[in-house]
């Protein structure tokens, strides 16, 4: 397993801990938006979803830019692919754990469909 910076990691999966910042996420995935075309379908207001933003931006997930007076974000992927790698490993350990699991209990099945009694232990 590739190593991160765990603290970096944390950050990262604290930010995610938030629905309304998952949300908004998803929502960047569509492109570039405004903090209120971010607000707006939680109606919140904009110091609300500003402060949203500021713990994602931390976490490196957004990057915002200041245009006069309009606050763009737009999604950076690189700390998801860092949590997606992560948890990847997590996955591959529990796939063998449970494809162990499944070979055991066919195993179990075709020992007691060869039983004499019918199959009933």
């Amino acid at each position: 397993m590739v190593e991160h910076s765990a603290p970096a990691l944390d950050i990262v999966f604290q930010a995610l801990t938030d629905a309304t910042r998952r949300a908004m996420l998803r929502h960047l995935a569509g492109g570039d938006r405004n903090i209120g075309e971010l607000a707006a379908p939680f109606d919140m207001s904009l110091a609300a979803a500003s402060k949203h933003v500021k713990v994602l931006e931390r976490a490196g997930l957004v990057r915002r830019v200041v245009q006069g007076r309009t606050h763009i974000c737009r999604l950076e992927p690189g700390p998801l692919a860092a949590a997606d790698e992560w948890l990847r490993f997590y996955e591959q350990f529990w796939n063998r754990r449970l494809d162990a699991l499944d070979a055991l209990l066919k195993a179990e099945d075709a020992a007691v469909g060869e039983s004499p009694a019918g199959g009933n232990p």
